[in-house]
């Protein structure tokens, strides 16, 4: 049977790749709740690019179990990562045998769906995508809206991953089934460790870049000190540059990241899964990480208290850090 991708969270980076899968012919089911869902169901799912506006008029349900599963099914994850056990949990209720693919940040998503599933892609997400009102998504790199590699977890490739690649290619990304496609997520993690910095102080604070360095150097040194390998630097440049190519959208630009947007929305964030990791990785590896600890607190602390994104200063967590 051909694949259905049942898309589980469609907000910033889910809903794109629904809506794109959907527009390239792809059979799609979305996952949403509240407004969002209704919204989607009464209008459709409107994505805003650069090149203009589209509507998909794509299948949305409430929860994984009011939908029938079938053999070949895909389950995309698109949560944040603090939702993601929740959603295992029910979904290994209703679908057991299917194949779970985690189009999320951070690591710590595949090791929970293999705690549940057999069957578990990986997917590298580097896609610059919003969401703030119910039915709509926008997606601010075009033409190309993202990369998306694909490899088994926790390791090689196999026809799934090929024939996930081969769909989201055809939708548009970049996408390519890659055995080591952990590697690009361990150093997408690094890049994500400065998502709490810019939610805290905002992408205009003249200390931001020190603070993401900070932050960046110890999950380096973590990763180096646990012998997790990473690709960085001219590996990582090499798959962004010429794809990923941010422009407005509507005349404004992209306002922050997804740690930004979660804290704009009010919501939580996701910095247990990103900082957290590393806070981890050095507590059991015996390297110091008051930064990305620091960023945690604080990301934390202002979600639970229902601060808005940027009303700290770079300044204030650097003296802290003193």
């Amino acid at each position: 049977m051909s694949t259905r991708y049942v898309v589980v969270g469609a907000g910033a980076v889910g809903g794109t790749i629904g809506a794109r899968l959907h527009a390239a012919g792809r059979d799609v089911v979305l996952v949403a709740r509240g407004a969002h869902l209704a919204a989607i169901r009464e209008r459709g799912l409107r994505l805003d690019s650069p090149d203009g506006r589209s509507v998909h008029r794509v299948p949305a349900v409430g929860s994984v179990r009011e939908i029938g599963f079938r053999p070949g099914d895909v389950v995309l994850l698109a949560v944040k990562s603090q939702d993601t056990v929740p959603v295992l949990d029910e979904l290994a209720v209703v679908a057991p045998e299917v194949t779970v693919a985690c189009a999320q940040n951070g690591v710590a998503n595949e090791r929970s769906a293999a705690a549940r599933f057999d069957r578990v892609q990986a997917v590298l997400v580097i896609l610059p995508a919003e969401h703030y009102e119910p039915g709509v998504v926008i997606a601010s790199s075009a033409p190309v809206p993202g990369v998306l590699d694909v490899g088994r977890y926790p390791s090689g490739t196999d026809p799934t991953s090929e024939a996930i690649a081969a769909d989201l290619a055809a939708a548009g990304f970049a996408a390519r089934a890659d055995p080591a496609v952990l590697d690009g997520k361990y150093g997408k993690l690094l890049t994500n460790l400065g998502n709490a910095a810019d939610a805290i102080c905002g992408p205009g604070d003249p200390d931001l870049g020190r603070i993401v360095r900070l932050a960046g150097a110890e999950g380096a040194a973590c990763l180096a000190a646990a012998g997790i390998a990473a690709r960085t630097g001219d590996d990582d440049r090499v798959r962004r540059e010429g794809t990923i190519t941010e422009r407005p959208v509507g005349g404004r630009a992209r306002r922050g990241s997804s740690s930004w947007q979660s804290l704009y929305r009010g919501g939580p964030v996701e910095a247990r899964f990103l900082n957290g990791e590393i806070v981890a990785l050095g507590a059991a590896h015996g390297i110091p990480t008051p930064v990305n600890a620091e960023l945690l607190r604080v990301a934390e602390e202002m979600a639970a208290a229902g601060e808005p994104p940027g009303s700290r200063s770079g300044a204030d967590l650097l003296a802290a850090l003193r």
